[in-house]
C-alpha cells in the first residue's frame, strides 16, 4: 500500500505569499522528496501567518491536523523543508511534536534527519532553540530599526492611511501623500477644526461619500468609527511622528503634513470639549426638513423633530416638539411657515451695498495691518523662542544635578513639553514669513457670503442650507410658535458688520473712510 503524505509550508507573511515564491518552492521541493521515496501526496496545507509562535493560530497547521484527526485510519507522513516551517518558538515546537506524536504522524524535515535516540532529540531541541533564538534577535533588531526611524524624524511603520512609503538611492524612505485619500483626510481634519464637522460622526458621513475612501465596515459601505478618531488624534497628519509604546516623544518629522501642527492642536482641543454641538448632521436629517436638529422648543428648549402627517387626501409636514409635559408638546408647526420665518430672519442679516463697500474698505485695512505686523509678530515669536531654549538649558542643569527619580521624571516631562511648543513656535515663525498673498484673491468667497448669506440657503443644494445654519449663527435658534424666532446668536462677521450698521451712516459717507480702533477690534 501506497504511503500517503501531507506537505505543510508556511512563510511568514501574506506579503511574502503574494509577492514571493516561497510557498511554491517549499512545496516543490517536498513534492521531490516524496516522489523519490514513492510517497502519494494527498494534500498542501500552507500558511502565511507565523501566529506568534502557536501552531494554534495558523489556519493552515489547524486545517492540518483536523485532516488528520477525520482520517485516523490513515498514518500519514507529513514533509515540510526545514524545522523553523513547524515552530520558530521551543515551547510552541515541543508541543507540536508532541502532538503530531499522539496522532501517529511521522514527519519528514528535508533539511534534518529525526533520531529516537536522546541525542537526536537533544540535537533537535537545539536546532529548535535556535530557531527561537534567531526569531527573537530578528525582532529585536527590527524593533531597533523602528526606533532609530522614529528618533531621527521619519516614519517606521506601515505607511498610515493617507500616505504611501516612497524609496530615493541614497536617501531613508519617507511618507509621501497617497491621493486622492490624502485629499479626502485632509478636508475631513480642517472641516473639523473649523467646525465645518460638528461631530465625528459628520466626518464619518462624509469620508464614506468619498468614492476612493477605504470602506471595511458592513462588507465595505461604511467607515469605522475608530478609524475617525485615529485619524483626527495621529499627530502624522500634522507632519509629527512619535512613538508613545516605547517612550519616543513627538517630534518634527521629515515628511509633509496634511494640516500643520496648530490644526492639529485645535482639534485635540475640540476633542476635549464636550459640549453639544450645534445643527448636528444626524443620520434621519433630510432634505424634507433642512431646520431639524437646528431649532429648540421656544417653551422647554428642546431640539424640534419633524415629520409627514397624514390628511384627508395627503400628506402635510409639519416641525413640532416631542418633550412631554412642554406647553407645546405635539403642537405642530406647518414647514412652510417656520422656513418662511428663517428666510425672513436670514434676509436680516443682508447688509446695504453702500455698508458692504465700508465692510470690504474695513476688512482691507485690517488686513493691511496684518501684513504690517508679521514682522513685528516673527520678531516676538522668536524672542519666544530663545527663551524656551534657556528653560531647557536650565532645566537639564538641574536634572543632571539630582537623583530622584520622581524629581527626574517630572523635569523630562517638562523638557518634552518644551519641546512640543518650541515645534509650535517655529511652525508660527514659518508661516509669519510666508507671503500673505493678495485680498481679492483671500476673501472674495468670504465677503460674498457676508454681503448675503441668503443667496447659498436659496441655492438647490441641501448641503449649502446646512453650511448656512452652521456658518451663520454659533447657537441653535430657538422658534415660538407665536412670537416667531427669537434674538440668534449669530457668528461674529455678521455682528461685526451689525456693529458698522448701528454706527452713525455720516460716517461711512465722508471721503476716506476711517473706521475707529474699537470698531476695527470687533472683527475676528
Amino acid at each position: 500500500m501506497t504511503q500517503k503524505a501531507l506537505i505543510y509550508c508556511r512563510v511568514s507573511t501574506r506579503r511574502q505569499a503574494k509577492e514571493g515564491s516561497g510557498l511554491t518552492s517549499q512545496e516543490q521541493r517536498c513534492r521531490i522528496h516524496a516522489a523519490h521515496n514513492g510517497y502519494d501526496v494527498e494534500q498542501v496545507f500552507p500558511d502565511d501567518f507565523t501566529g506568534s509562535g502557536n501552531f494554534m493560530k495558523r489556519p493552515g497547521m489547524v486545517a492540518m491536523l483536523n485532516h488528520i484527526k477525520s482520517h485516523k485510519r490513515t498514518h500519514y507522513v507529513v514533509i515540510f523543508d526545514d524545522l523553523k516551517r513547524l515552530a520558530r518558538d521551543t515551547k510552541y515546537y515541543l508541543m507540536l511534536r508532541e502532538k503530531l506524536d499522539s496522532l501517529k504522524v511521522r514527519v519528514e524535515c528535508l533539511n534534518f534527519t529525526f533520531e529516537s535516540t536522546p541525542e537526536g532529540e537533544f540535537y533537535e531541541t537545539v536546532i529548535a532553540a535556535g530557531g527561537q533564538l534567531e526569531r527573537k534577535q530578528n525582532a529585536r533588531q527590527t524593533n531597533q530599526k523602528v526606533s532609530a526611524r522614529f528618533e531621527a524624524g521619519y516614519w517606521g511603520l506601515a505607511a498610515p492611511l493617507g500616505y504611501k512609503m516612497q524609496s530615493e538611492r541614497g536617501k531613508p524612505r519617507i511618507l509621501v501623500r497617497h491621493d486622492p485619500i490624502a485629499s479626502y483626510i485632509e478636508e475631513a481634519l480642517q472641516g473639523f477644526a473649523c467646525g465645518r464637522f460638528q461631530t465625528q460622526t459628520e466626518i464619518k458621513r462624509f469620508l464614506e461619500s468619498c468614492p476612493h475612501f477605504p470602506k471595511t465596515k458592513n462588507k465595505g459601505t461604511e467607515v469605522h468609527p475608530d478609524l475617525v478618531k485615529r485619524m483626527l488624534t495621529n499627530s502624522v497628519y500634522a507632519g509629527m511622528v512619535e512613538l508613545k509604546i516605547r517612550g519616543i516623544a513627538m517630534r518634527k518629522g521629515h515628511h509633509e503634513g496634511l494640516i500643520d501642527l496648530q490644526l492639529y492642536n485645535k482639534i485635540q482641543e475640540r476633542l476635549g470639549n464636550k459640549r453639544t454641538a450645534k445643527a448636528p448632521d444626524r443620520k434621519d436629517l433630510n432634505k424634507d426638513f433642512v431646520l431639524r436638529g437646528a431649532v429648540l422648543c421656544g417653551d422647554c428648549g428642546t431640539q424640534l423633530t419633524a415629520n409627514w402627517s397624514k390628511g384627508r387626501n395627503k400628506y402635510h409636514p409639519y416641525y413640532l416638539c416631542r418633550k412631554k409635559g412642554c406647553n407645546s408638546y405635539g403642537k405642530s408647526i406647518k414647514r412652510e411657515v417656520m422656513e418662511d420665518d428663517f428666510e425672513a430672519l436670514l434676509k436680516t442679516l443682508r447688509p446695504s451695498k453702500a455698508l458692504s463697500n465700508v465692510a470690504t474698505k474695513m476688512f482691507k485695512k485690517l488686513w493691511a495691518l496684518v501684513e504690517n505686523n508679521h514682522a513685528l509678530n516673527k520678531l516676538e515669536l522668536e524672542k519666544q523662542l530663545k527663551q524656551l531654549e534657556t528653560d531647557k538649558d536650565n532645566i537639564i542643569n538641574k536634572l543632571m544635578n539630582t537623583n530622584i527619580a520622581t524629581v527626574i521624571e517630572a523635569y523630562e516631562q517638562r523638557i518634552e513639553k518644551i519641546e512640543l511648543e518650541k515645534l509650535a513656535l517655529e511652525e508660527k515663525i514659518q508661516q509669519q514669513s510666508q507671503k500673505t498673498g493678495s485680498f481679492d484673491k483671500t476673501f472674495r468667497t468670504a465677503m460674498l457670503f457676508l454681503s448675503n448669506p441668503y443667496k447659498l440657503w436659496a441655492s438647490e443644494k441641501y448641503a449649502h442650507k446646512r453650511s448656512v445654519l452652521k456658518l451663520v449663527f454659533c447657537e441653535p435658534l430657538t422658534y415660538d410658535k407665536n412670537e416667531g424666532f427669537r434674538t440668534a446668536a449669530i457668528a461674529r462677521p455678521f455682528r461685526a458688520v451689525g456693529e458698522l450698521a448701528r454706527c452713525d451712516s455720516g460716517m461711512a459717507e465722508r471721503e476716506g473712510f476711517e473706521p475707529s480702533i474699537p470698531v476695527i477690534g470687533m472683527v475676528p
